[in-house]
């Protein structure tokens, strides 16, 4: 209980200090309510202490532009499956998946996202991680992805602006939609003012190139083709269940699984088995 109290003075402390500061200097509170926004506290791995679940995989550094970033694999056969994280995580999100992914017979794949793992950088965000994908894509050549919260998000977004036409598949679990009502949230966390909102909002718009309506995986999901799987508990308190079924609703070929006091984990055995069937079915 004291650990909460503790970060939510912290958390409206850092709130406050970007109100008064929008003020004053609001390009200065515009860059450092974007930086934190955009920086995770942690996820970040040592390549000298990984996880049991990455110890015996082969491991690659892909690189784009100025940033590296990882890839773990278990081998085996010509198929991929790819396989990413979400925020504040890495690819040992996985040591659950992985035994039912290896029923498959393929060969499975997961990446470290930025600023996780073992992965260049301070600053995550969806069209970069999304461009760590493409890389990842090029070089392995996945027929299936799998998305856990925003590394589904990025899945979405990388098919519509890079569309692969080797993808088959694509599961996604406890996925966002909307960059809107991420944005939203981490306004009401820090109980930011429309100031600083509006200022971010220009911010992610120049620094991406679209608007924060546009940014939107239901909008994107409209013209992917490939049949979707995709899980939701009704009490994720992380990503709204909402956010699942508008996915759903938005994807032309699209399979929904509901579940119920998963939380936005989504570990469990029955999802697992029905994410099998999935991917096994021809």
């Amino acid at each position: 209980m004291f650990k909460k109290i503790k970060y939510l003075i912290l958390v409206k402390s850092i709130g406050l200090y970007l109100n008064i500061l929008s003020f004053f200097a609001p390009l200065k509170a515009q860059k450092e309510a974007a930086f934190i926004f955009s920086n995770p506290r942690k996820g970040k791995l040592s390549l000298n202490d990984l996880p049991k679940i990455l110890e015996g995989t082969v491991k690659q550094t892909l690189f784009f532009k100025n940033h590296s970033f990882h890839t773990y694999s278990w081998i085996g056969n010509e198929e991929i499956i790819m396989l990413l994280h979400g925020w504040e995580s890495n690819s040992s999100r996985w040591k659950k998946t992985i035994p039912y992914l290896k029923k498959t017979g393929k060969t499975i794949v997961a990446i470290d996202a930025p600023a996780h793992g073992l992965s260049s950088g301070n600053q995550f965000n969806v069209p970069l991680y999304t461009e760590f994908l493409e890389v990842a894509t090029q070089y392995f050549k996945p027929q299936i992805t799998i998305g856990h919260s925003i590394g589904g998000g990025t899945c979405i977004y990388h098919q519509h602006k890079y569309p692969n036409s080797n993808l088959k598949k694509m599961i996604l679990l406890g996925a966002p939609s909307d960059l809107k009502i991420i944005l939203n949230n981490y306004v009401d966390l820090l109980s930011l003012n429309s100031k600083i909102k509006k200022l971010l909002e220009v911010y992610f718009q120049l620094e991406f190139n679209i608007t924060m309506d546009d940014f939107s995986g239901a909008k994107f999901a409209e013209k992917i083709e490939i049949p979707a799987f995709i899980a939701h508990d009704k009490n994720d308190k992380i990503v709204s269940f909402a956010e699942g079924v508008k996915l759903f609703k938005a994807f032309p070929k699209s399979t929904f699984v509901e579940t119920d006091f998963l939380g936005h984990s989504l570990h469990d055995d029955e999802l697992y088995k029905k994410m099998l069937l999935f991917i096994m079915d021809k």
